[in-house]
């Protein structure tokens, strides 16, 4: 083999290395930093924060809604608040947005979204506050973790990468 495909090669493996190491920022890790409090900020801009911002308060009125309906045992309105907020409420989203976002928030974001679904579909086939309120504690883990592990920062304040 010649030393201009040797170095070929290894020019090769070099950029085959970059190109996976940047997959991996991008993908799996996103547009982010540390924070001093252990969590990971996922830098936005000021307008993508207020958006994710907005789709969490939207999950939070929905289980507040979902939770007064449930023990009053009004079913369908249960199903409403869920599937208000279920998969559909995730649909379009800005890709550049979603780039910046890790991987792990992302899977919580939509398993949260899955979870409400699964709960409209679940208050449709049961009369039983308990088995919904329970659901409804399964579907806000999701929530949790993902406010434990990650705080919102906007880009330029908070840092930047």
């Amino acid at each position: 083999m010649s030393l201009a495909c040797k170095a070929g090669w290894g020019v090769s493996a070099v950029l085959a290395g970059v190109i996976v190491i940047g997959g991996y920022k991008l993908i799996v890790q996103g547009h982010t930093v540390p924070s001093e409090d252990g969590r990971t900020v996922v830098l936005l801009s000021e307008d993508e924060r207020n958006r994710v911002l907005a789709e969490m308060r939207g999950l939070l009125e929905a289980a507040k809604g979902i939770t007064q309906a449930a023990v009053v045992g009004d079913m369908e309105t249960v199903a409403a608040e869920a599937r208000a907020v279920g998969m559909a409420a995730a649909d379009g989203e800005s890709p550049a947005l979603m780039a910046k976002l890790p991987l792990d928030f992302l899977q919580l974001g939509m398993s949260a979204h899955k979870a409400m679904d699964d709960l409209a579909d679940l208050a449709l086939t049961t009369d039983d506050p308990l088995v919904v309120l329970g659901a409804m504690g399964e579907a806000m883990e999701a929530c949790t973790g993902c406010h434990a592990g990650y705080r919102l920062g906007v880009e330029g304040i908070d840092g930047d990468l």
